[in-house]
């Protein structure tokens, strides 16, 4: 876990923003398994593995670590009342002055779509970004035809600033994204 988060914050409908732990593995694992069809256009490829409770304590161990080293933080989108994972949304590749930027991205469970909680997230984890952990510039990269994803960007304040031509590997090809930015302040490193 990141050294400077660790609080839960509300978003909507019972739906809370809360840094994921090891012991959410079960849980998301399943959330991983009943959303796999939906979210295949914009994923890699994944082992099955992936897509186990043993697969998804792996993948947590390993952002523990990086998050430790204050690289990545790494938030569930908790449905308390149903005790069920509705998403998840991470800071990654975050850098030191004189960039102090990081890579933005999320998914919602395959039920949980269409409610509002990507921009409900991304609005959260921008603040908590520039508050908490003192960034300048939060990035996010989307498919081209990811009409939805770019609607959620463009309702947080994030503006188009470039086109990357294969640049991620997902659903089995290299694929182009639009890169997209929001400069959260103007403050001096």
């Amino acid at each position: 876990m990141h050294p400077l988060i660790t609080e839960t914050e509300p978003l909507t409908d019972g739906v809370v923003l809360r840094p994921a732990s090891l012991d959410d593995a079960e849980v998301l694992a399943r959330a991983v398994r009943r959303s796999r069809d939906h979210l295949s256009p914009w994923d890699p490829e994944r082992p099955e593995s992936y897509y186990t409770t043993e697969g998804q304590a792996e993948r947590l161990r390993a952002q523990a670590e990086k998050g430790t080293a204050g690289l990545l933080v790494p938030w569930l989108l908790w449905d308390g009342g149903a005790e069920e994972v509705a998403g998840a949304i991470t800071l990654s590749h975050m850098s030191p002055a004189p960039l102090l930027s990081a890579n933005l991205g999320y998914w919602i469970d395959v039920t949980y779509a269409g409610r509002g909680l990507a921009t409900a997230a991304t609005t959260a984890v921008c603040r908590i970004a520039d508050e908490r952990l003192g960034l300048h510039r939060v990035e996010a990269g989307t498919l081209l035809d990811n009409a939805a994803s770019q609607r959620v960007l463009a309702k947080c304040g994030f503006e188009e600033f470039a086109f990357a031509r294969a640049y991620l590997h997902i659903n089995g090809a290299w694929r182009d994204h639009r890169l997209f930015q929001r400069i959260l302040n103007d403050r001096t490193p």
